[in-house]
């Protein structure tokens, strides 16, 4: 019979909790996933508002309602924020690339830096521009 050493088998990251420690970097490219997709929908609604304003004023008025309501605000704010970590975790996988920043302790203080990075810029925009 086989014999079945499971104690010895690397362990699964999608096994959160008492068995895997989420790491920065783990969890930043999770995000810069999601930022990525949100930014589609984001962009979708903006070619929204685009094509009703080029239909006409009726078309337009119903788009330009729904982008300029609290919900349509906070999507909007939300797509800055996105916009900024998205672009921020890009560069860090462009310094990866060029064999810089591998090592842990660097990546993480990365990591932390760019989403603070994201926050201010995403601040900056929204309250002096």
């Amino acid at each position: 019979m086989a014999d079945n050493k499971q104690d010895n088998r690397p362990l699964s990251p999608f096994m959160i909790g008492q068995y895997y420690r989420p790491q920065w970097t783990s969890m930043t490219s999770i995000f810069t996933r999601i930022t990525g997709l949100s930014l589609l929908v984001a962009s979708l609604l903006i070619v929204w508002w685009f094509v009703a304003a080029a239909s006409g004023p009726d078309a337009f008025a119903t788009a330009n309602g729904f982008l300029t309501s609290w919900f349509g605000d906070l999507i909007l704010f939300l797509s800055t924020w996105a916009m900024f970590y998205h672009m921020l975790f890009g560069i860090r996988h462009l310094i990866w690339d060029s064999g810089r920043m591998l090592e842990v302790d660097e990546s993480e203080l990365y990591a932390q830096a760019a989403l603070v990075g994201s926050v201010l810029l995403t601040i900056f925009v929204v309250v002096v521009l």
